[in-house]
Formats: structure tokens, C-alpha cells, sequence
């Protein structure tokens, strides 16, 4: 293992030497965004191939982002501005003049151009999956709002938009709006809009115009037909993350302007920290520099590549390591279901082998029918070579070849790289691989291979899988079902739906339940796969309960593998499989079942497992992900687990969550979320997750994911109201899913470093805890959090220290010397239950607080923050901070001071005016008595 750590350090310092002289334009060839000075290369904007093709969609993208340029210029302070964009165009599209794409492809771009697949609304917006300060997955627009110009009067002009969206996906800031809670109560007990900055002004508008503040709200809450309308002109610059599309917002909330107060996301996410402190602190400006004079950057450029047709060309290593552990069977059986099943048709396919030296097995071959799929599985490999070596280079060389023979070039080809080999000499090949203009997905086979074969894949884009040495994974058919064409067309790809893999014992057997929901169905393969010799008895019921025997099923004797092809659409429903072992010894049984999609225009469910970084080091934990969505709304309440294979020892698995707590940032978005911190050895890890939803709950799958941008209902221009067109929204649904649904996603492999030998002390300290609420109920203060474990989200953590501060800046900066509140009688709950706990704050009755510059401020806000110890001390991280006001008058609702001293002043008006009246009645009843008296002694005189 030492000898293994000092090769790969050697080799790791080869890649950096490499790369460090590698020119600018090699670099990019990743589909990377890269920083240079001062300016984005690599910046790449796919439009789906389902939407229909429409020139003005490029004319509009490119103006939006050269709008977008300018304007994140100068937000930036002249730091940062677009130079080099490409758009991805469908390979639908009919125009031609499109340069062809190198590594370009759909699921590697940074924005991505799509329908919401039937539902109405056309709002923009970044799917966050991270925590404050890290990079989103991609930018969402429809086309309709890229060509519609009546959205600009609610969102703002496109680049506007754009650059909202560009700050949370590379920076990693939040909204700083809240439309669930649209306004609060300050330090100062007055009730104020949820904004950022405080000074962009605004009027309450009722259904008939404006509106005193206290007709508008009742217990915390707006009245229906309330609102509160911005004036359209304002003084206030900030913030381009609470309201873009005022015209005088053209900065970023900074430390002085940042309202720490507004309950919204940015304050929750960033410790109540500015969206311009965040930046500052990110990689862009650590290595950049304002640019000097007062000249703007130049324009961007833009370049349209569009796929050509699609090439692929297995490289599969033959050095004698392939005997060991059943590789080559398993990599057989794998390598015949992708070119009989997985990969598309009307694709061109060849086949390179290598050990010491490349060799070609099969030069390009279109397939366009079953037979064509049958000719490339005969001239998979039967047999190792003699030879140990693997020389990996040589191979690509000859993949290369192979793929070149079609046009000259290699761009936008794809190369499936298996090797077992530790060829210590791949660093010589990283120029031409990198200038290939190919992507290279890599399987790792066993713990020997070289340490950097992952680069290959890093630096072009491609995927990076392991195959452990067990007899009972399954991870090759997994790696082999996870690498699709890359078009983004989800309708043509393959869908995962059943990965199952167990040893057997004699005669015994291997049974369970798939579900095939509805929204799949078509051209479904049920896959078994087995070890020896003895081919297993096979029976599979579909819902109807008509039974499929081993001898319908395709077999073949040689790989070990039997298939079965479902005509027309599979029913939906519980598809129940039972493999029964003849053979006399144990023998791993396995089940693959896959599916496409069964309609064009209903999206099928989906799973993408992914993880936040593809190596780390002991102790620091990998964070495991998994997007569960339908088209692109999130699925919700979901069974989702995932599987991690070591390179030694056992497997764990580990459900992920959608709750909001621990690794999941944001509650109900879609995206299930977990830390793995068990490792067993160093080296890789393989990860693949399931996605199970019971017929019995409804799924809510109609809700907007990530943040995006503001849609302002209207403005106060001139003292009038003008209102935009109502916004559509696809808001939230619930949809029957009658029989639920089953998915597997490989989530490729990651690597691990540093892992002690033996036992070690603890070194996991509970997670920090993100969700944090306070409530004021009377005289008591309730407080609300999901309980971290003993290491980070699992167990049970030991203690809570709770402190507050009537002054935010002391628990912000200073969580040790703020009020510690009692917290003896609250014992912590298991990882992921909800803890609350009620105390009274008497410590803040008694009068005002210091503040740190000497002067005491009269304040009603209070400030709570806690952090979870674990049996060993160990604490975790400070919580978002919660903050509450304590004292409300009874019966009332606190109101601005302006308003207040209105209030008085109309009071005291209508007091004057009220003694006026008094007055005037009594005078004017004075002079008729006198006026009755003098009549009555006239009368009396007369008489």
C-alpha cells in the first residue's frame, strides 16, 4: 500500500506538471468554466433537444448574456465579465454552419434551455443542491421566457435575470426575498417588508388601492387582496439577489446595506451574512483583480456546435490481471447488454482491445438493427493475453484510430475505458487525450489500478466508475447502464429500473418485486446474469400473472447471460421474478431491468446519483446526493437509498433524505442527501443508489426546485398602480401514483485517502444544525431544530448548547461569550427527529443591552444559535442563527414609527377638531336658550 501511495504521488505530480504547461485552450477543452483574467471561458448553454428549432432562441441567448456581461461587470466592481460562451444546439435542429462539439454535451452544461413538459410557468431558476458559498448544477430558462418579451415588465430585462441566476450558481448565494413570509418585526418591535436592501421603498395596496399598513395584516398574516407594490423609481442600488428588475439596482447587498434582519434564504443559508461577503471570499475573487482604467470588457463571443453523429469505441483491457476474480466474464456480460441494449441506435460503434499493445478488434459499425448489435458482440474479447502489462495509452491510441476513420477527428466521440492495469506511464498521453477532443468515461476493475486513471475522465468530462472485486456486485452492468448518449433527450434513453445482486446458495433462491410504473414501459429488458456453469431456473410473473420460463428467455452460455425483450409496452405494475441456483456450489444471481420511456409527452421518473467531490480525505466526509425528479419537478417522499462498495470489506448502505437537515440544504427540492463518513480502507468506492416510491403515499411533484429569480406582480410609477400579468406558476400538485415506481442510478466512484489502519479516536463531531426556528408565544420562547447525531447525521449527539443575544453581531462573532441558556433537562433525540424546546427568556427583560460601540439601544429582537456536542466533546459547527421579537402589546400588532406619529398627528387633529365642535354645539344652544327666554318674557309683557 505505501508503494502504491508513493507511485501515485509521483504520477499525481506528472498530471500537475502537465497540466500547469498546458496552453489556455487545452484547458477548456473539459467543458469547464474557467476564470481568466477577469474574464469566464467555457461557459456552455444546451438547448433540449425536444424544443422545436427557432433561430430567435440563439439571437435571444446571446443578447441576454452580453447584457448579462456588462451588467455582472459592473456589479462586480469591474472584476469579472462573459468572454467565451458556447451554445450546445440539438442535433434536431436543420440549420447547418454549426462547428461540431468536442466535449460538449447536454449534461455537462451550465444552463440549460427546456420545457417544463406541460405544466404552465416560465420561471428562471438554479437548482441548488450545496450549501452557502458552493456551486449549483445548472441554470433552468423555458423558451418561452427566452422569447417572450412580456415577461421582462415582472422578471426584469433577461440579463438582469441572468445574472441573478449566474450568482447563485457559481457563488453559491441565496434569495433574499420570501414570498412564505413577506414581512416581519425588527429590533425596534415595527413590522417591516422582507428586502434587501431596507432602503427600496414601496406602498401596501389593498383591492382598491393603496392602503394603511394594519388593514393589510392580521395575525402575522396578509389580508387576501393585500400586497405590498415597490415604487418603480428608486435610490436604493441593492440588491440584484432580492429585485433585480428595478432599474437603480446594480450591486449586490454588502455588509452595509445587507438587511441581517429579513427572515429569507440568504440570511438561514449564510449565517446572516451579505451575498457580497460570500462572493468576495469565493475562488473567482481570490485570484482575480479589479481591472485597471474605465474602458468596459469587450463583448462575448459566441460559438454554435451541434453534435454530429454518435461515435463510441470500447477500449477494454486484455493484460493477464483481466483473469482474476472473474473480470473479463463479468466485463463480457456487461460490455453485450450495452451493445444489445444500452446504446443507441443509428450509433457507430468499434471496439480497440490492449495489454502491452493496442490492438483493434472491430473498426466503426453503425447500428441500425439487432444483427448489427449481434456482429459487435462477436468481437468482444474471449481471452486474456499472457502478458501482465496494460499499457493504457496504447489502447486510446488505437481507440483514437478507430474513431477517426470516420471523419478525420475524434471531436465529440466517446471512449469507454476498462482497465485493471496499473500502467504508471498514463501521464504520456494526457496531451493527446486532452486534445483529442473525446470524453472518457473510465471503469476501474480491482484495488491495482493506477491511482490517476480518474484524470482522464476529470479533465474531458467524462464519467469515472469502480468495479470491486466481489463476486456479488453488479456495479459493470451498473457503470455500462449510466453512460448514455449525453443529448439530454430523456424520452430515447435507457431508464434503469432493477440492480440486484446475491450469492445463492445450492437450490435456493433469489426473489423479489420490480415495479414498472407508467410513465416506462417501452422496449423493457429483463437481464439475469450468473457465475458458473449452472444456468439458474427463471420465472417471472407480470401483473397480469402470466408466467415467463428460463426458455423464453435469450440465453447465452458462453457470457452466462439470459435476456428477456418485453414486446410493445410492459404492463404496469409488480413485475415478480424467481431465480432458482441448480448449480452444487453457491453462485452469485443477478438482475438487471431496464426500460425507455412509454410516451413522448409525459416525462418517466428519474434518478442522477452524484456525490459533492470525487475524492476527499480522512476525516472530511463525502457528501452522496441523489435528484429524484419527473422531467424536472422534484419527487417527493421517496424511498432513496444508497449502496457504497469499498475496495475491501463489506458494502454500506445508507438512506438519504429530503428534509432539510444535516447534508440536505434545502427541505423538499427533489434532492435526497446524506454524509458517508464509514470508510473502511483507502482507495475507491463505488456508489449506486435506489429510488422507490410505495403506490400508497401521493407524490407532490408539481413544485418549483432551486431559487430563482423575483416575479414583482407590479409597481407604484408616478403614484399610480401598474400591475404585470399574473404570473404562472406551476405551483404544487399531488399525483396518484397508482402503482409507485422503482429506479437504480450508479453513481460512479470516488476516492479516499488517509483512512488510519485499526482503531482510531473519534474524530466525527455532530453536523450543524440548518434549520433552526424561534417562535414567541406569550412570555416563552420555542425553539425548533432536527436533531444531528453523535457523527454528524447519525446517532444521537450527547448535549445542546443553546445562547442568545439581544445583539446580533455578539452571537454572530462571538457564540462563546453570549447568554447560555439552561439546557439541563433537554436530552438530544436520534439524528433526523424534530427536537423543540420551550424556555422563558428572562434574561432580556430587565432593560437594554450593551451594544459593542458603548451605546444602549432599547431592542425587542432576540438572537438564538446552537451547536450539538457529542459524547467526546466534540461540537459541532454554530446553527443558522433564529431570531424573534419578544414583546408584542397585547391585542395588536406593532407599527412603524412614521406611521405611528402619523397615527398620533390624525389623532390629535381629530381631538381639536372634536373640542371645535363642542364648542360651536354649545354656544349655538346658549344662544337658543336665550333666544326661548327673551320670546317667553315678550309673551309674559304682552299678556
Amino acid at each position: 500500500m505505501i508503494h502504491r501511495d508513493n507511485a501515485g504521488l509521483v504520477c499525481s505530480l506528472k498530471f500537475v506538471t502537465l497540466l500547469v504547461a498546458l496552453s489556455p485552450e487545452l484547458q477548456l477543452l473539459g467543458a469547464r468554466v474557467q476564470l481568466q483574467n477577469n474574464g469566464y471561458d467555457g461557459l456552455l448553454v444546451a438547448i433540449n433537444p425536444q424544443v422545436p428549432e427557432n433561430q430567435n432562441l440563439i439571437s435571444n441567448i446571446k443578447e441576454m448574456i452580453t447584457d448579462a456581461s456588462f451588467y455582472l461587470f459592473n456589479a462586480t466592481k469591474r472584476r469579472v465579465f462573459f468572454r467565451n460562451i458556447k451554445i450546445l444546439i440539438p442535433a434536431t435542429w436543420k440549420a447547418n454552419n454549426y462547428s461540431k462539439v468536442k466535449q460538449e454535451s447536454y449534461e455537462k452544461a451550465n444552463v440549460i434551455v427546456t420545457d417544463w413538459y406541460g405544466a404552465h410557468g416560465d420561471d428562471p431558476y438554479t437548482l441548488q443542491y450545496s450549501g452557502c458559498g458552493k456551486e449549483g448544477k445548472y441554470i433552468h430558462f423555458t423558451p418561452n421566457f427566452l422569447l417572450s418579451d412580456n415577461l421582462t415588465a415582472g422578471y426584469g430585462s433577461r440579463g438582469r435575470v441572468f445574472v441573478h441566476e449566474w450568482a447563485h450558481l457559481r457563488w453559491g448565494v441565496f434569495d433574499e426575498y420570501n414570498n412564505d413570509k413577506p414581512f416581519y418585526i425588527n429590533g425596534q418591535n415595527q413590522i417591516k417588508v422582507t428586502r434587501c436592501s431596507s432602503d427600496i421603498t414601496g406602498i401596501f395596496v389593498c383591492e382598491k388601492g393603496p392602503c394603511p399598513q394594519e388593514n393589510c395584516i392580521i395575525s402575522k398574516l396578509f389580508k387576501e387582496g393585500c400586497m405590498f407594490l415597490y415604487n418603480s423609481t428608486q435610490n436604493a442600488t441593492a440588491s440584484i439577489m432580492f429585485m433585480q428588475s428595478l432599474s437603480s439596482v446594480v450591486e449586490f447587498c454588502n455588509a452595509s446595506t445587507h438587511n441581517q434582519e429579513a427572515p429569507n434564504l440568504q440570511n438561514q443559508m449564510c449565517s446572516l451574512r451579505s451575498a457580497w461577503d460570500i462572493i468576495t471570499e469565493s475562488a473567482d475573487f481570490n485570484h482575480s483583480f479589479p481591472m485597471n482604467g474605465t474602458e468596459l470588457p469587450p463583448p462575448p463571443t459566441f460559438s454554435l456546435v451541434q453534435a454530429g453523429d454518435k461515435v463510441v469505441c470500447l477500449v477494454l483491457d486484455v493484460s493477464s490481471k483481466m483473469a482474476e476474480a472473474d473480470r473479463l466474464l463479468r466485463l463480457q456480460q456487461a460490455a453485450e447488454f450495452y451493445l444489445m441494449q444500452i446504446v443507441e441506435i443509428h450509433t457507430f460503434v468499434g471496439i480497440a482491445s490492449f495489454s502491452s499493445k493496442g490492438e483493434i478488434r472491430a473498426q466503426l459499425h453503425q447500428i441500425n438493427s439487432d444483427d448489427d448489435r449481434k456482429l459487435l458482440v462477436s468481437y468482444l474479447p474471449t481471452s486474456v493475453s499472457a502478458g501482465a502489462e496494460a499499457s493504457i495509452c496504447s489502447g486510446l491510441k488505437k481507440g483514437f484510430e478507430v474513431v477517426e476513420k470516420l471523419n478525420g477527428k475524434a471531436y465529440g466521440s466517446v471512449m469507454i475505458l476498462v482497465t485493471s492495469g496499473d500502467d504508471e506511464h498514463i501521464s504520456n498521453c494526457l496531451l493527446t487525450v486532452l486534445g483529442s477532443g473525446s470524453t472518457i468515461h473510465s471503469i476501474a476493475l480491482g484495488s491495482s489500478v493506477v491511482q490517476n486513471l480518474e484524470e482522464l475522465s476529470h479533465h474531458t468530462g467524462g464519467l469515472k466508475f469502480f468495479v470491486p472485486d466481489k463476486s456479488n456486485s453488479n456495479s459493470m452492468i451498473d457503470a455500462f447502464s449510466r453512460i448514455s448518449s449525453g443529448t439530454g433527450d430523456i424520452f430515447q434513453q435507457r431508464i434503469q429500473l432493477e440492480s440486484v445482486s446475491e450469492n445463492v446458495k445450492p437450490h435456493h433462491q433469489l426473489k423479489n418485486t420490480v415495479t414498472v410504473d407508467n410513465s416506462v414501459g417501452n422496449d423493457t429488458i429483463f437481464l439475469v446474469t450468473w457465475q458458473s456453469s449452472g444456468l439458474p431456473e427463471i420465472v417471472l410473473f407480470d401483473p397480469d400473472g402470466r408466467k415467463y420460463y428460463t426458455n423464453n428467455f435469450i440465453t447465452n452460455l458462453a457470457l452466462r447471460t439470459a435476456s428477456l425483450w418485453i414486446p410493445g409496452t410492459a404492463k404496469p405494475g409488480h413485475w415478480t421474478y424467481t431465480l432458482n441456483n441448480t448449480h452444487h456450489s453457491l453462485q452469485a444471481l443477478k438482475v438487471t431491468v431496464t426500460s425507455r420511456a412509454s410516451s413522448s409527452a409525459v416525462p418517466p421518473v428519474t434518478v442522477e446519483a452524484f456525490v459533492e467531490r470525487d475524492s476527499t480525505h480522512f476525516p472530511h466526509p463525502v457528501m452522496i446526493y441523489a435528484n429524484v425528479r419527473k422531467g424536472l419537478y422534484p419527487i417527493l417522499n421517496a424511498t432513496v437509498t444508497a449502496t457504497i462498495e469499498p475496495e475491501t470489506g463489506d458494502s454500506v448502505t445508507l438512506r438519504l433524505l429530503d428534509d432539510g437537515a444535516g447534508a440536505d440544504v434545502i427541505k423538499n427540492d427533489g434532492i435526497y442527501s446524506r454524509y458517508f463518513f464509514s470508510f473502511a480502507v483507502n482507495g475507491r468506492y463505488s456508489l449506486k443508489v435506489h429510488a422507490n416510491h410505495s403506490p400508497s403515499i401521493r407524490t407532490l411533484v408539481h413544485s418549483i426546485p432551486g431559487s430563482h429569480a423575483m416575479y414583482v406582480p407590479g409597481y407604484i410609477a408616478n403614484g399610480n398602480i401598474q400591475m404585470n400579468a399574473p404570473r404562472k406558476s406551476v405551483g404544487r400538485s399531488e399525483e396518484e401514483q397508482k402503482w409507485g415506481f422503482s429506479r437504480v442510478s450508479s453513481g460512479g466512484s470516488f476516492s479516499v485517502l488517509g483512512v488510519p489502519t485499526g482503531l482510531h479516536t473519534d474524530v466525527f463531531p455532530p453536523c450543524k444544525i440548518i434549520d433552526l426556528e424561534a417562535i414567541k408565544a406569550e412570555e416563552e420562547l420555542t425553539l425548533s431544530w432536527t436533531a444531528p447525531g453523535e457523527d454528524f447525521d447519525q446517532g444521537q449527539a450527547t448535549s445542546y448548547e443553546i445562547r442568545m443575544s439581544k445583539n446580533l453581531q455578539n452571537i454572530q462573532d462571538d457564540f462563546n461569550n453570549a447568554i447560555l441558556v439552561n439546557t439541563s433537562n433537554l436530552n438530544p433525540q436520534e439524528a433526523g427527529t424534530r427536537e423543540i424546546f420551550t424556555f422563558s427568556p428572562k434574561l432580556f427583560t430587565n432593560g437594554p443591552e450593551h451594544q459593542p460601540n458603548g451605546e444602549t439601544q432599547e431592542s425587542h429582537r432576540v438572537y438564538v444559535a446552537i451547536r450539538a456536542v457529542d459524547s467526546n466533546s466534540l461540537k459541532s459547527a454554530v446553527s443558522n442563527i433564529a431570531q424573534t421579537s419578544l414583546f408584542i402589546p397585547p391585542n395588536s400588532a406593532p407599527i412603524p414609527a412614521r406611521d405611528y406619529l402619523i397615527l398620533k398627528g390624525v389623532l390629535t387633529a381629530m381631538g381639536l377638531i372634536g373640542i371645535i365642535c363642542l364648542i360651536i354645539v354649545g354656544t349655538h344652544c346658549t344662544v337658543n336658550r336665550k333666544k326661548r327666554a327673551d320670546k317667553k318674557e315678550n309673551r309674559t309683557k304682552l299678556l
